[in-house]
This record gives C-alpha cells, structure tokens and sequence, in this order.
C-alpha cells in the first residue's frame, strides 16, 4: 500500500471539515425545529435533513474515500469545492466578508490538495 501524500491528507481534511460544518449546521436547524422556533415547518426539516446528509456524506468521502485512497473519492470531492465556490462568492457579494473569504479559502485549498498530482498519483496508481 502507498504511503499517504501530504496533498492527499489536506484534501481528506478539507472534505471532512465541510462535511462536519454541514452537520453541525444540519443538527442546528434541526434542534431549533424541535424547539418550535421554525417559521416555516416543511423548508425547516428538509434544510436540516439535507444538511445531515450532505454533512455525512462528505465525512464518507474524507474517510471512507480519500484517506483509504479510494479512486471514487476525488469526484465528489472535487464537486463539492466547486460547490462552495459560488457559496463563497455569494457571501462575498453580501458583504459577509468574515464567512465569505475563509470559504473560498478552503475551497481554493481542497481543489488544489485534490487535483495535485501526489494525489493523482496515489489514488490512480503508477503513470
């Protein structure tokens, strides 16, 4: 079994953070439908259903995929930091700087661990 690169390694952890971040805020929007606090009950659960599944998902393609250097795990990885791209742009047009600008960060930074080629290497094997 091939060792690891680094690139690989920050690109599991990158996946992982968006899909814990996506949890937790899943996990929120569900609490606070439980509390009552939910103005629209439908778009409230399905927001928290939806973050609880993209938030497991991702975590699956960090651990499950990446770190065990699973060649399936790049795409969806790849798909979500270019998801989070417009995310990022978004807020950065709504004058949320402080969300906005650490999100394309981490987006930029997972692209780049994920289509570096020590990853390419050890995901899909000898040239």
């Amino acid at each position: 079994m091939l060792k690891r690169p680094l690139s690989l390694v920050v690109a599991a952890l990158v996946v992982a953070l968006e899909g814990l971040v996506a949890l937790g805020l899943g996990l929120f929007v569900g609490v606070e439908t439980a509390r009552g606090d939910a103005e629209n009950l439908t778009a409230a659960i399905a927001e928290a259903a939806f973050g609880v599944l993209i938030g497991a998902g991702l975590l699956w393609v960090a651990w499950g995929g990446l770190l065990r250097m699973e060649r399936w795990g790049r795409s969806p990885g790849v798909l979500a930091q270019i998801f989070m791209l417009p995310v990022a742009w978004t807020l950065i047009q709504a004058d949320q700087l402080l969300l906005g600008i650490p999100v394309i960060v981490v987006a930029l930074i997972g692209l780049v661990a994920l289509l570096a080629p020590p990853t390419t290497h050890a995901l899909y094997g000898e040239d």
